[in-house]
């Protein structure tokens, strides 16, 4: 405990209880762009950061998937892999994993009471508080660096990629997975400033995996390579991959790469998924070919069909149907429209629904309106959330061009009775969606699944 100072100043966190209640008490402080106070704060615990080996995973849509194809499928090769994602679906210790199992709740207090003297002496200079996602960040790289050293951290950013806490480490190899409109409050508003934040994550000599198809970010992520002398891996030029079909919910593909091609096999639905795991595949060929990590073939076809994550259209239960799916932008939205009648057959298409206030739900809306038999507006537990009646008045204005004219909309505020709504709707025939924001999905898939401990947030 040497290696900081300021000790003495703060009474220790006594419960695991007490350090997520220290740590989501800095909500208040926002996401503050900067890593100044990353640097403060790993600059007093002994830069941490440099003696482990991440995989740094950006972007809009698919970095929750791509780090669980990564994962898995590491795993099943033999190695310790520490996994890092936001947000958590069901409690706070999901987003600090190793080998697949969540931080130990005295180690998770452990390393909170290190970090708490640091926080409150940044907090007293003209720095400001540390955030609670900058908190969380440094806690990990703690966890990662000083309790159980993975042979790999596979390390999803937060929010946009050059400004985000997480950018405080030099990875081994960058992922950008694609680029859409999302935050756009804080990263920009078109496409290109999105773009330009995510590919801040690139880095000095470091390889790049990028799955990005419009021109315009295509064009961003390969200048920001060229600048750092890195090699690009981009999709449809250094890889590609094409479907071969869907057969009992598993969908196989062909991948062609510059070092082999193979044939992959994934059991997560949705034509996205495989671009997904394409990413990844790429992403394990760099470490096979440039980093000596050894993975037979058998151990990488197993670890992508096996891999799973929570609210991707996920289903839950028979009676009723109910499918769970994260889709909270437009271009998740368009993959879920895409993606519910290829991989389901149903009668009537119920649709449970809820929001947070800063997202593009106009795109979101016109891209799923077109399905759904039932609407059912609802809003999620949380602080940022989307008035309900506020969506109804978006519907209401799409609803004449876009929706089906027999479209039967319901408003619930409440989601624990929307969703028993929703299940009261959905017959035999029928199937019953929820989708929206994370936020949602977490309270949603704890009620259908009785996890009475379920928690959730950033």
């Amino acid at each position: 405990m040497g290696e900081y100072y300021g000790a003495e100043l703060t009474a220790p966190l006594t419960t695991y209880n007490e350090a997520v209640n220290w740590i989501n008490g800095l909500i208040p402080f926002g996401i503050r762009p900067g890593l100044s106070r990353m640097e403060i704060m790993m600059e007093q615990l002994g830069e941490p950061q440099r003696r482990l080996k991440f995989i740094h995973v950006a972007g809009t849509n698919g970095k929750g998937s791509t780090c669980a194809f990564l994962t898995k499928t590491l795993l099943q090769a033999g190695y310790s892999v520490g996994t890092f994602t936001s947000p958590y679906i069901t409690k706070f210790t999901n987003r600090f994993q190793y080998n697949g199992e969540d931080i130990p709740e005295e180690t998770l207090l452990d390393l909170a009471n290190r970090l708490k003297p640091i926080v409150e002496n940044i907090a007293q200079t003209d720095q400001g508080s540390p955030t609670m996602f900058e908190v969380s960040t440094a806690l990990a790289i703690l966890y990662y660096a000083k309790v159980c050293v993975p042979d790999i951290v596979v390390w999803e950013t937060g929010l946009g990629g050059r400004l985000d806490v997480t950018n405080i480490v030099t990875p081994v190899v960058s992922v950008i997975t694609n680029v859409g409109l999302d935050h756009t409050d804080i990263l920009g508003d078109t496409l290109s400033l999105i773009a330009t934040e995510k590919a801040g994550i690139i880095k000095a000599g470091v390889p790049v995996v990028s799955c990005a198809v419009q021109p315009e970010v295509v064009n961003i992520i390969k200048s920001a390579a060229d600048r750092n002398h890195s090699t690009l891996y981009l999709a449809g030029e250094q890889f590609k991959y094409e479907g071969i079909g869907v057969k009992d919910s598993i969908q196989s593909f062909h991948f062609t790469g510059p070092f082999r091609s193979m044939d992959l096999a994934i059991g997560m639905k949705g034509e996205h998924q495989m671009a997904n795991a394409a990413g990844a595949m790429m992403v394990l060929e760099v470490l096979r070919q440039y980093m000596a990590y050894v993975m037979d073939d058998e151990d990488i076809l197993k670890g992508f069909r096996d891999t799973t994550w929570a609210g991707r259209l996920e289903q839950i239960g028979n009676h009723p149907r109910i499918v769970l799916d994260g889709a909270h932008n437009p271009e998740g939205a368009q993959t879920l429209a895409k993606s519910l009648p290829q991989y389901y057959k149903y009668r009537s298409l119920n649709l449970m629904m809820g929001m947070l206030a800063n997202k593009h739900h106009e795109s979101y809306l016109k891209h799923i309106l077109p399905l759904v038999d039932t609407l059912i507006l609802t809003e999620p537990d949380f602080r940022k959330k989307m008035d309900a009646n506020n969506l109804l008045e978006i519907v209401e204005q799409l609803k004449p061009i876009y929706a089906k004219p027999t479209l039967e909309i319901i408003v619930e505020s409440d989601w624990r009775l929307a969703l028993e709504k929703l299940k009261l709707r959905t017959e035999e025939e029928d199937l019953g969606v929820v989708s929206g924001t994370l936020y949602l999905i977490a309270d949603v898939r704890g009620s259908l699944l009785n996890q009475s401990d379920s928690e959730k947030g950033w």
